[in-house]
């Protein structure tokens, strides 16, 4: 009876560790505000990893397929009965990411007699009417670490997710450093793409080293980009169609970080 709770503790343990193995190869994805809106930009060999939820928020996963669609479908419905029940503009992000998808994902991954879900998700939501934007990341064990404005935080002004913990701080320190809240979209992406090829190198270290070179991120970008699919979507402030999500053409995008 007493060994009871040990046994639950070290199967979470080694179930927390075998998630994140499965996890540890995923493309990042990353999503920064610029001067227009959000963008959100990951580079991918076979599927979809970027999707619409509602009106003015986007999801980003990486994970098993089905987990994500599951996870996907489970947002889109509890987006849209809010939005039947209530309306459009009391759909949030905080609600969704707090009250629904948290407390399934940490049922799921601490009943250790079913599956858990092997994903990892970044939401994003457009600020209305002069409100900041808000990303949110979701993990496999419910836990949620939004881009600040609450408890003093101040908002940081982009979201991320890799397969690794250190790919995912070296990312946000490059875009702490890079900000694009003012940029256009041209820029907005070059500091994506080069957000991600940082984010893609750290997968290969085991521990922190010191940050790649310009030089040496634009390599590993071009390395990546001759075989691989760009995916980027933005939600705009003032879009041109009722919608506020458009996914970019993949040439429109090359093309962007081709520029100079």
């Amino acid at each position: 009876m007493h060994e009871e709770p040990f046994r639950w503790v070290e199967a979470i343990a080694n179930r927390r560790e075998y998630i994140e193995d499965q996890l540890a190869t995923g493309s990042p994805i990353v999503g920064l505000s610029y001067r227009d809106g959000v963008l959100l930009f990951t580079l991918s060999r076979e599927r979809q990893k970027l999707f619409e939820i509602h009106d003015r928020i986007a999801l980003g996963g990486l994970g098993h397929p089905g987990d994500i669609e599951r996870l996907r479908l489970a947002a889109i419905e509890v987006a849209g009965a809010e939005g039947f029940a209530r309306s459009a503009d009391d759909v949030s992000l905080r609600r969704l990411a707090n009250f629904s998808l948290s407390p399934a994902l940490k049922a799921a991954f601490e009943q250790i007699y079913g599956p858990p879900f092997l994903a990892r998700l970044l939401f994003a939501e457009l600020g209305r009417r002069g409100t900041p934007n808000l990303f949110a990341r979701v993990d496999f064990d419910g836990s949620i670490r939004t881009n600040g404005g609450s408890f003093g935080k101040s908002f940081e002004d982009f979201g991320v997710i890799a397969g690794k913990a250190l790919a995912m701080r070296q990312m946000e320190t490059f875009l702490a450093a890079n900000p694009t809240s003012a940029a256009t979209l041209p820029d907005a992406l070059r500091t994506a793409a080069s957000t991600w090829a940082m984010g893609h190198m750290a997968l290969a270290q085991e521990r922190e080293a010191d940050a790649p070179s310009a030089t040496d991120l634009a390599a590993h970008l071009a390395t990546q980009l001759s075989n691989t699919s760009i995916e980027a979507i933005v939600m705009e402030h003032k879009s041109p169609i009722a919608v506020a999500y458009r996914t970019l053409a993949e040439a429109d995008v090359r093309e962007a970080l081709s520029a100079k």
